[in-house]
């Protein structure tokens, strides 16, 4: 079980007093603080982990962000920072004694150049939002969290997120431009730029990433880009996972970048259908979603390779979509495939590590063989061309037993990935979910010199202080 901090007394004691500060700072209505209202708050995305906190904030501004964070500096509050609470890991599950600063009301577009190909959008915009905003003219923002349609940007750059797509597109961090954002004592600073490359430290690469610890983003400058001419998927099902693991990273030897290339096993499979009725092949141990872009050519081409690789391992099936119609049927499983698995289980832990793409043969036979040790079982769906595991393991929440070998199993997977050279996560961020195994990615001084990091930021840790690194006595 993961441990939280606890409380300051004082802190909990001054309650009145801190909710009446907040209500002379923000508006009645952008301050909750009833326990029947904050209980949208006490959790995100990993619902097993939930806590009340102090108040809940919905400021509408950055200086408004600004004017709470002065207040909870000066005041010793600690403060975490929440988007649409999407977060698998446990990024923002409040604390006790903590205001949780919500970025939601943040929702403008203020800027988008199709010359410089950027646009400038606050922290509160979701991801599909900004794709949304640009389509018209012909172009997309490329990461795409399977959460695209309700997460927000300022979240995507806390957590660097992923999709799909990264794998031609790279993740958040390759499509940033610049950063708005508030520090822990309340000043508002500008890092990046609306260009490549600004000059001096790289400090939009530190924050990005940083789990909202260091300071609250409220805008954010992106690049967009153009859209293809055209792309096609096709789907690939094998007799095995081992197989298709095997086909996976003969894809990426030869050489070829994909659009996605994505990874699902007979659980998720058989889920998927089940929800989607995508013409999914029941008899398959294992499926490949790969995406090429292009002209008409070069999808022919392309898909043309891939056949000739995945031919090598004896396929069941191979089916090359003919048109934006099958391509989207074929997408439409995998893009619903976690809330596919909540059909068949009602509670579920989504891992995510990574790991060298000539690894996963023996991973998945690894986690196989851990699913039988464990009694539980766990459907894989992943972003294989990139070797970003999501094993969706299976337990009874109303079962304290059956919870706890499932976060055992979990930290297996986990240093499972670690030790064949790979990490403890790929796109959701370490959290609280994997804070106890840094010790497994990370020496003791390269945590302690982390830390310093943080405490340059944030001497007090109070911004999100419970996420990332094993408690010490700054939490």
């Amino acid at each position: 079980m993961i441990a939280l901090p606890p409380p300051k007394p004082e802190i909990l004691a001054r309650r009145d007093e801190i909710v009446a500060a907040l209500l002379g700072l923000l508006s009645a209505d952008a301050v909750i603080h009833e326990a029947l209202r904050m209980r949208p708050y006490e959790t995100d995305g990993l619902t097993a982990y939930r806590q009340m906190p102090l108040a809940v904030v919905l400021p509408s501004t950055t200086e408004q962000v600004a004017a709470v964070m002065r207040y909870c500096h000066q005041n010793g509050i600690r403060v975490v920072p929440r988007g649409a609470g999407t977060s698998l890991s446990g990024g923002a599950l409040p604390l006790e004694d903590a205001v949780v600063i919500g970025v939601m009301r943040m929702n403008r577009i203020l800027e988008i150049d199709f010359d410089d190909r950027l646009a400038v959008v606050e922290a509160g915009v979701t991801n599909l939002g900004i794709t949304k905003a640009v389509e018209h003219e012909g172009f997309f923002y490329a990461p795409d969290p399977s959460s695209q349609l309700a997460c927000m940007i300022g979240g995507n750059v806390n957590m660097n997120s992923g999709g799909a797509h990264c794998l031609k597109y790279g993740v958040t961090a390759n499509n940033l431009l610049g950063l708005k954002l508030v520090t822990p004592t309340g000043e508002i600073v500008e890092v990046g730029g609306d260009h490549l490359d600004s000059a001096g430290y790289d400090w939009l690469g530190l924050m990005t990433g940083s789990e909202g610890m260091l300071g609250i983003v409220t805008e954010v400058t992106v690049r967009i880009l153009r859209g293809p001419e055209g792309a096609r998927a096709m789907l690939a099902a094998f007799k095995g996972t081992e197989i298709a693991g095997a086909a996976v990273d003969a894809i990426i030897g030869s050489g070829i970048i994909p659009v996605a290339l994505e990874f699902m096993d007979k659980p998720c499979i058989h889920a998927c259908e089940a929800f989607a009725h995508a013409g999914y092949p029941l008899d398959a141990e294992a499926m490949l979603i790969i995406e090429v872009e292009g002209s008409v050519a070069e999808q022919d081409a392309l898909l043309g390779r891939i056949k000739e690789i995945c031919a090598r391992f004896d396929p069941i099936s191979l089916k090359v979509a003919t048109s934006a119609e099958e391509s989207m049927a074929i997408w439409k499983g995998r893009k619903g495939a976690f809330g596919a698995v909540g059909r068949i289980s009602p509670d579920y832990l989504c891992m995510d590590g990574t790991i060298p793409t000539g690894e996963l043969p023996f991973v998945l036979k690894r986690i196989g063989e851990m699913s039988v040790q464990y009694g539980l079982q766990v459907a894989n769906v992943f972003h294989a061309g990139d070797g970003n595991l999501h094993p969706l393991i299976m337990f009874d929440a109303n079962d304290p037993a059956s919870f706890r070998k499932a976060e055992d199993f979990g930290a297996d997977i986990l240093k499972l990935c670690v030790e064949v050279g790979g990490c403890l996560t790929g796109e959701h961020g370490v959290g609280v979910e994997k804070r106890d195994l840094m010790g497994v990615q990370f020496l003791p001084h390269e945590l302690t010199q982390q830390r310093a990091i943080k405490s340059a930021f944030d001497p007090g840790w109070l911004l999100n202080p419970h996420k990332v690194f094993p408690l010490t006595e700054h939490a």
